[in-house]
């Protein structure tokens, strides 16, 4: 399967039309040691938008803030802020020491949502994403503010990014129960090293109606193929090595194996490491945009290439297998050998195929 960026799908259940690429842009500002300057920045923006993509991902955490307002001018600059979904996210804390200026809860989104109004030069989000689950905050208060923010017109949508599956489930059901506004997204990290998202969040993502935005698809750049076992790289998994952050824990002798399949599949189809993982995210169920991040415009060119990328089944499978998950329970159980003692033996199919 291949598309563009103008082949453009609806977020969730939902009336929201986003490009099947997101541009990220954590990667703008460069006061965290690594990302783009303000004209590359400015360069990946129009870049991505001159070539029919929508959909712009940021957040208060990025950069301290200033991802917003690089964000913020371009979009004021070029005056293109109607024709683009914009998403930012809050939860994290903005002020050590005091609790409530981080977390899930009433007073902190509220604090959040006006402070990235103001930098991005918006009277409105398309979409706000709880970043993080915070442990505490009971759902009903999350869900009840989101609605509050929806109806004030301010936030269109909403959506969940780092949180378990039985908190998504349990405030998409309360949602529907109490009619307050529904999750319409999930943004997990999910790619061909890490697809634990696939046990519990993307089936329930797909019954209860919400699209998933996978973030980190290169794993932070390892998928690239930069990166070369046993030699330093400079990119951002060195930069940040020994930070404590599992995100940016990448150099594995499993995750080396993948992308040693990952390299064959890519010389076999003529095409590089980065846009194979990316096509095979791409093709995955549940699916429906994919977070891309960039530092130079070479680079955001090689992500963009990725749509038009085809796998076949048989490179599609070889991926599979070579990152699939290790058996773990109750998983184990839900296999054809032990389906065929609760059918007896018997074939079935639900509605949906499987």
């Amino acid at each position: 399967m291949t598309s563009t960026l103008a082949d453009y799908r609806t977020l969730g259940r939902s009336g929201l039309k986003v490009s099947p690429l997101c541009l990220g842009t954590m990667t703008f500002g460069t006061d965290w040691g690594w990302g783009a300057d303000d004209a590359t920045s400015r360069a990946l923006f129009r870049r991505y938008v001159e070539a029919g993509g929508n959909f712009v991902d940021t957040a208060d955490l990025y950069v301290g803030g200033k991802s917003e307002e690089m964000l913020g001018r371009f979009m004021a600059e070029d005056g293109v802020r109607d024709r683009l979904v914009v998403a930012t996210k809050y939860s994290y804390n903005a002020e050590p020491g005091n609790p409530n200026a981080g977390g899930n809860g009433r007073k902190n989104l509220l604090r959040a949502l006006e402070g990235s109004l103001r930098r991005l030069r918006t009277d409105y989000v398309d979409l706000l994403w709880l970043h993080s689950w915070d442990v505490h905050t009971p759902p009903d208060e999350v869900l009840r503010t989101f609605d509050t923010v929806v109806r004030s017109g301010r936030v269109r949508y909403v959506g969940l990014s780092d949180v378990p599956a039985w908190y998504m489930t349990r405030l998409q059901t309360l949602a529907e129960a109490s009619h307050l506004e529904r999750i319409i997204a999930l943004q997990p990290e999910y790619s061909l090293v890490e697809r634990t998202v696939e046990r519990e969040h993307l089936p329930a993502a797909a019954s209860l109606g919400i699209g998933v935005t996978p973030w980190s698809p290169l794993a932070s750049g390892f998928l690239s193929g930069k990166y070369v076992r046993g030699a330093v790289t400079a990119g951002r998994l060195e930069t940040v090595k020994g930070s404590g952050n599992p995100v940016f824990e990448k150099f594995s002798d499993r995750n080396w194996g993948i992308l040693d399949v990952v390299r064959e599949v890519a010389a076999e189809a003529g095409s590089t490491p980065a846009r194979v993982s990316l096509a095979w995210l791409r093709d995955r169920p549940g699916v429906t945009s994919i977070l891309i991040g960039a530092t130079r415009p070479e680079q955001l060119s090689e992500n963009l290439a990725a749509l038009s990328l085809s796998l076949t089944d048989e490179q599609r499978t070889r991926l599979d297998t070579v990152s699939a998950l290790p058996q773990a329970h109750p998983y184990a159980l839900f296999g054809p050998t032990m389906q065929a003692m609760l059918t007896g033996g018997v074939t079935v199919r639900g509605f949906d195929g499987r």
